[in-house]
């Protein structure tokens, strides 16, 4: 039998509040419609940051300016068949670019408060959607410096 490598998935998350209301996106998972921030995979080439200013962009339809890093995060799947490690920044829009087709998947995006996060978190994509947005309102801000891009 051979034996596969086992490698993390490694994913970005946007953290943007307006008005005490987070910038979410609801998407078609294999699970069924679920919430989460504008996020994704890392793809070659790329920054971590650019990476979440790609995100938003073609997820959400806004001009995200990475501010912060929240946090780094690993979860595991309950089936245990896939680990993630999000880097989480958190940031402004620059505003909405009107018109614009969001990626395959995301049937909208829109803005939810801390209460309507935590009543629906059932419905998140996973459990770091919540903790981030709690880390967030908690002040948990780290500066950009401390993730090194080369």
């Amino acid at each position: 039998m051979i034996e596969r490598e086992w490698k993390p998935n490694l994913t970005v998350a946007a953290l943007i509040e307006r008005d005490g209301r987070f910038l979410m996106v609801e998407e078609h998972t294999p699970e069924g419609l679920r919430l989460n921030q504008p996020a994704g995979h890392l793809e070659p080439g790329e920054s971590l940051l650019e990476a979440s200013v790609r995100e938003v962009l073609e997820e959400a339809a806004h001009r995200f300016v990475p501010e912060y890093l929240v946090g780094v995060y690993q979860w595991t799947r309950a089936q245990g068949d896939i680990t993630y490690l999000r880097f989480a920044y958190g940031g402004k829009s620059l505003g909405e670019e009107s018109g614009r087709t969001l990626d395959e998947g995301i049937v909208r995006a829109l803005w939810m408060s801390i209460e309507e996060l935590r009543a629906s978190a059932d419905r998140h994509r996973s459990p770091l959607v919540l903790q981030c947005a709690e880390d967030w309102l908690a002040g948990q801000r780290h500066p950009l410096s401390l993730v090194h891009h080369s």
